[in-house]
């Protein structure tokens, strides 16, 4: 298992470029909680408008959810019953990725793998055909861009999968990036951009005055900040990070993939294809992403028989060209969700924004919530696409489950 985890293909779990080593400043304009995907993304869109940003990070760069994701853009793949709610928000972040994208590459100097090729979704038999009728209905109900497929045409597109996939659908406008690549480009641009990042320190909590935060200890020091922003994703739940009155209902729900290294004997798919056990994705390096698993068992980390087992079966099951290909990698990760798998972007206090819990779609949600946690800052108010994502719906939702149950 050491020799996979090792392997070239195991920098998805570490990052080839490093920032300069630093230490905790006493005092910055924006102190951040997090140097994961959320976490930088929100740091540079800040140093870019000028603002000095200390971001502190636990372990290391992108260790908690941000390196393990399969880096997937697909609101329409993604749509299902009960996110009516991030729906709108989804599609306008992937609105917004090409610039993202296009900043970003110019600020780093690096590519990113951006690819929109679309996301297949397909089903096998009669039971998995009807469940696919029924998300196809549903994105048709929601105006969400997405073709229905036989398992003829799904097989024009995609020659390799097996000749029993019955139907699929291709929702055209899904796109992918490679986690690995976006993370070095962010650590890049935010070096850049004049931001500190601090690893290898937990912050302990937070320090207020006047009744609004001001800043956050850590390491046995205090660094004052005009605004703190928590983003650690699956760890924005812990216990004694915030006061009980601020508690948030974030846990980590653990993935478990794995990399395939793809040869021109074995060939590879040309986008991404979803069945109900896994999701495949082929990435520019030559590699075939195969995630995830769904875990809900605190963060218990590691990598199991059974979880490798359900990855290999749940891909070769609808390709049997994986049986040829080697494996490079295996790993799991945190995915920071919340109660109802939905983002929570909000100022939860004076002096004190929240930007965490987007459980499996961080990438897709990163220039959004950028772009909201940066009009909050700057101009005191969230711009109407990120509103109604604060803890306040929790409560709501409670609330009405008591009523019916009376």
């Amino acid at each position: 298992m050491s020799d996979l985890l090792t392997s070239p293909i195991g920098q998805r779990r570490s990052l080839s470029m490093r920032p300069r080593a630093a230490e905790l400043p006493q005092r910055t304009d924006v102190g951040i909680v997090g140097a994961g995907l959320i976490g930088l993304s929100i740091a540079w869109r800040l140093a870019q408008s000028g603002r000095s940003v200390t971001v502190v990070e636990r372990g290391s760069v992108g260790s908690g959810a941000s390196l393990a994701a399969t880096g997937m853009l697909a609101p329409a793949a993604e749509h299902e019953p009960g996110s009516d709610l991030l729906l709108p928000l989804a599609l306008e972040s992937l609105r917004r990725w090409p610039a993202f994208r296009d900043a970003l590459q110019v600020a780093s100097g690096r590519g990113i793998d951006y690819r929109e090729d679309g996301t297949l979704v397909i089903a096998i038999g009669r039971d998995e055909v009807e469940r696919l009728r029924f998300r196809h209905d549903l994105q048709r109900r929601s105006g969400v861009a997405a073709e229905w497929l036989s398992g003829p045409e799904v097989r024009v597109r995609e020659p390799l999968l097996r000749p029993n996939v019955t139907a699929g659908i291709l929702c055209p406008l899904d796109a992918q990036v490679d986690p690995r690549l976006v993370m070095e480009a962010l650590l890049r641009a935010c070096e850049a951009a004049g931001v500190t990042i601090v690893e290898n320190v937990a912050v302990e909590g937070l320090e207020s005055e006047g009744g609004r935060v001001s800043g956050l200890r850590a390491a046995g020091r205090a660094l004052a900040a005009e605004t703190v922003i928590l983003a650690a994703g699956a760890w924005s739940g812990e216990a004694g990070l915030l006061p009980d009155d601020l508690a948030l209902p974030v846990r980590p729900l653990k993935g478990q993939s794995l990399a395939l290294r793809t040869t021109k004997r074995t060939g590879t798919l040309s986008r991404m294809v979803w069945t109900d056990a896994v999701h495949m994705a082929p990435k520019g390096d030559g590699h075939l992403i195969v995630g995830a698993t769904v875990e809900d068992c605190g963060f218990n980390s590691g990598v199991t028989a059974g979880g490798l087992f359900a990855l290999l079966e749940g891909a070769r099951r609808v390709l049997p060209g994986i049986e040829e290909m080697e494996i490079d990698a295996v790993w799991s990760g945190f995915r920071p969700t919340s109660d109802d798998d939905a983002p929570i972007i909000e100022e939860a206090a004076p002096g004190l924004v929240v930007a965490t819990g987007h459980h499996r779609n961080g990438y897709l949600l990163a220039p959004a919530t950028a772009d909201a946690v940066a009009a909050l800052v700057g101009e005191g108010d969230l711009p109407d696409f990120a509103r109604g994502f604060g803890r306040a719906r929790f409560s709501a939702s409670r609330e009405g489950r008591g009523r019916a149950v009376a």
